[in-house]
């Protein structure tokens, strides 16, 4: 059952933003993770780390895939139910691991814990994908008022009544 601060802007059941850039972000989270092992599916680690880039741009080895497709599945898997938490920590993910990378890139290559190759424009990515799931959870609308509950109504109508 969807929870309450997740059903946004949208009463009717339509796809709100959240909901929109939580299913599109782990489609194409996912596509990349799956992708990223054609071209390098290596799990090499330290002085031995060895990567390759999707079209120039994107560097990817074994772990950088597994990162883009857990991410990826988990955003399918909760998007449609948990939107706004899902678009969320999408964007608390992808913001610190672009932050991150931003510390350990120097000249356009770096890696973070000797296992996750970067360059700037992974940097880029990272922080596109997070700062695109912060906008689309804000958009979202407000979060709705919390219901009482049953016990605290009952506890106010016998102090009102008292």
């Amino acid at each position: 059952m969807p929870d309450q601060s997740d059903q946004g802007r949208v009463q009717d059941g339509g796809a709100g933003p959240a909901r929109l850039y939580a299913l599109a972000a782990g489609a194409v989270l996912s596509l990349l993770g799956v992708l990223g092992f054609f071209y390098d599916a290596g799990f090499d680690t330290g002085r031995q780390l060895a990567a390759d880039d999707i079209a120039g741009v994107i560097v990817v080895n074994g772990w950088r895939n597994v990162v883009y497709l857990a991410t990826g599945l988990l955003a399918l898997g909760f998007g449609s139910r948990r939107p706004r938490r899902t678009a969320a920590a999408l964007a608390v993910f992808y913001l610190a691991f672009g932050l991150w990378g931003i510390a350990e890139t120097d000249h356009d290559i770096g890696n973070i814990l000797e296992v996750l190759p970067l360059t700037d424009e992974d940097n880029v990515l990272h922080l596109l994908i997070g700062g695109l799931g912060a906008i689309a959870a804000i958009a979202d609308g407000p979060l709705p008022k919390p219901k009482p509950s049953r016990e605290r109504a009952r506890g106010r109508a016998r102090s009102e009544s008292a």
